[in-house]
């Protein structure tokens, strides 16, 4: 059971930065794997940035280069610092922790109750 946190979004004119954070509990979250997906309106959802334990990470094209995700396992955080924010960012933004449970037979997947982003002059 992992429950998952998050704070951060808000309205940012293109070109500026926020820094997105996912504080879990209930579970420590260092075995997981930690991924930031958004979803715009008319849009599926969309994975953005993904974090594996061993401290790997993978981005997708739109947003190689402009954003940062990382983890502080010490304090079961991860964060998304977005640098270089343009219209085409905005979205709803949702942290996910997943493992694979072998009770389960499958993965456990968690996640977060979402943080507008809105990039707009």
């Amino acid at each position: 059971q992992v429950q998952l946190m998050e704070s951060g979004g808000g309205f940012v004119q293109p070109g500026g930065s926020l820094r997105l954070s996912c504080v879990a509990s209930g579970s420590n979250c260092s075995t997981y794997v930690m991924s930031w997906f958004r979803q715009a309106p008319a849009q599926q959802r969309e994975l953005v940035a993904t974090i594996r334990s061993g401290g790997s990470t993978d981005y997708s094209d739109s947003v190689k280069g402009r954003f940062t995700i990382s983890r502080d396992n010490a304090k079961n955080t991860v964060y998304l610092q977005m640098n270089n924010l343009t219209p085409g960012d905005t979205a709803e933004y949702y942290c996910n922790a997943q493992k694979f449970s072998y009770s389960f037979n499958g993965d456990l997947n968690y996640w977060g109750q979402g943080t507008q982003v809105t990039v707009s002059s």
